[in-house]
């Protein structure tokens, strides 16, 4: 993190202990990109700019035109990797819709372009109760699903080799299963958990899971303080299900952590409330871990935006701006708490805009 970050968060940590009704305001704002995708995307792009601006949170966003629907009026990888670097190598997005049917020769979606040529390898999904939403559970949940990003089943790599039959191939590579599992034992140690629990079908895909399998616990072996144990992935479903209070921090090849980020999403309140982070070697994004455009939504503004305002909160520890990140987050977690402002998937009536300004209410440093 450059100098200006860091000299930035200590005016604005100084400001607070000495003047805590009237924070010093920092000597420039910080610079973030945002692309706010498909579907509701723009709307809650538009309802994080609001709270922004009316809580005065230090950051200006300059957005980059990108869309699954629309990719050939989209930005070009080079423009969006200038982009990011003219922004502090972050990145606020929403969701992509991905084209079910392709055109012409088109195989790799533009999602995992993205991952791939920004080399955002890490996918880490934060799941956690929150006072106010009502679960089918009612169990205390707090656990870390982290996926690598760039391979596996979403290689693209597929052909039919006579009509009728078609072959799809999975990349698995030691050495970007070693950067994963490396991150995420890093990860529990960082953050002070204490299993780790590594998701395969080794017993079916003996090749490819297997050696995912071997080199995380290979791995495992430079972290003695962690843990580490293993799951098939229809059993690590089934218990997500039945017992989700028993998970820590997972680790697990990109097909099975897409499924099972949704899953769990939806132990704890759905779609709209869950925010992610895919992290790379250089650039880092933060966004919603459901990856729904939510199209019905679309300029109806009720579409819940809970995750992207929480995304926000961590982009803003990340710019170590972290009493404006506790600030928000305390903010969003006290609006959902009193339950009085709720869109509708939360079983209210209220508008996007509505729990916009609720949040922007309760924002306080």
């Amino acid at each position: 993190m450059s100098s200006i970050i860091r000299s930035v968060g200590g005016i604005v940590r100084r400001g607070l202990v000495t003047a805590p009704s009237a924070p010093i305001e920092p000597v420039q704002k910080l610079k973030v990109c945002c692309i706010p995708g498909d579907g509701v995307g723009v709307e809650l792009q538009e309802s994080v700019e609001l709270l922004v601006k009316n809580v005065s949170i230090p950051i200006v966003f300059e957005e980059v035109f990108v869309s699954g629907i629309h990719q050939k009026r989209s930005a070009k990888m080079e423009d969006i990797k200038a982009a990011l670097r003219r922004n502090n190598n972050v990145c606020l997005k929403g969701v992509l819709q991905e084209r079910v049917n392709r055109e012409e020769s088109e195989l790799v979606g533009l999602n995992m372009r993205m991952k791939r040529e920004l080399d955002l390898f890490a996918n880490v999904v934060h799941i956690k109760n929150m006072q106010g939403i009502q679960t089918r559970h009612k169990k205390e949940l707090d656990f870390i699903i982290i996926r690598e990003n760039t391979e596996g089943e979403y290689s693209a790599i597929e052909h039919e080799s006579v009509p009728g039959v078609v072959e799809c191939l999975k990349i698995s590579t030691r050495p970007n299963i070693e950067r994963i599992a490396k991150f995420a034992f890093d990860y529990a140690m960082k953050h002070d958990r204490k299993r780790l629990l590594i998701v395969h079908k080794a017993n079916i895909m003996k090749l490819g899971d297997g050696l995912f399998l071997r080199t995380v616990q290979k791995m495992a072996e430079q972290y003695p303080k962690i843990k580490c144990e293993q799951m098939i992935v229809d059993n690590t479903c089934m218990q997500m299900v039945s017992h989700p209070e028993q998970f820590d921090v997972m680790v697990m090849p990109n097909l099975y952590g897409n499924i099972l980020d949704n899953l769990a999403t939806g132990l704890v309140g759905g779609a709209g409330v869950v925010p992610a982070a895919s992290i790379g070697s250089e650039f880092i994004f933060f966004e919603s871990a459901s990856k729904h455009a939510f199209q019905q939504a679309l300029g109806r503004n009720y579409a819940n935006n809970t995750a992207m305002l929480l995304a926000t909160a961590n982009m803003l520890d990340h710019l170590h701006l972290t009493d404006y990140a506790v600030a928000l987050r305390r903010a969003v977690q006290k609006t959902i708490k009193e339950r009085k402002v709720r869109t509708r998937d939360l079983g209210g009536f209220n508008s996007t805009e509505e729990f916009t300004f609720r949040v922007c209410d309760h924002f306080h440093l």
